[in-house]
């Protein structure tokens, strides 16, 4: 796995804490500084840090009963890996249909059509972090599904 320098990890954090907004927006905001952009690579890097840091949150929330928030974290490790992939491939995702499409993209690059039905629940998470509709044990399912997800996933950045 590629170490991110340590000034990019720090300066996220700091950012983020002094901001008191997420570590996304964050990364979003520091690739977009003319004279000190973050280049692909480290980008995916971050967007793959930050998917295994929210499959992380997800699985402690869960274990606390918190259903709505593991269904965000969930969703978020989700994102972040498409997003990782995505950026790796010199794309800027712009949308969830966007996001959708390099779905497709990946299943059918991967000829894997579970890839296509683990984000479906991926889907399904991000919907019930608004609307908390799904029954806990629909959640737990979900949130496994989007680690079998992230796994796979991850084996398009060679991890």
């Amino acid at each position: 796995m590629m170490v991110l320098p340590k000034k990019i990890e720090e300066r996220l954090r700091e950012e983020s804490k002094r901001l008191g907004i997420s570590e996304e927006l964050v990364l979003e905001a520091l690739s977009k500084i003319p004279h000190e952009p973050l280049d692909p690579e480290t980008r995916a890097e971050m967007h793959l840090r930050l998917s295994e840091k929210h499959m992380r949150d997800a699985e402690d929330f869960l274990a606390k009963g918190d259903y709505v928030q593991a269904s965000e974290k969930a969703w978020g490790a989700a994102f972040h890996m498409v997003k990782a992939l995505a950026t790796r491939r010199g794309l800027e995702l712009r949308g969830h249909g966007e996001l959708h499409e390099e779905v497709v993209k990946l299943t059918k690059e991967s000829g894997d059509d579970s890839i296509r039905l683990l984000w479906q629940s991926a889907i399904s998470l991000h919907r019930n972090s608004y609307e908390n509709w799904l029954p806990p044990e629909m959640v737990e399912k979900s949130v496994e599904d989007v680690k079998k997800l992230v796994e796979k996933l991850k084996r398009f950045l060679g991890h």
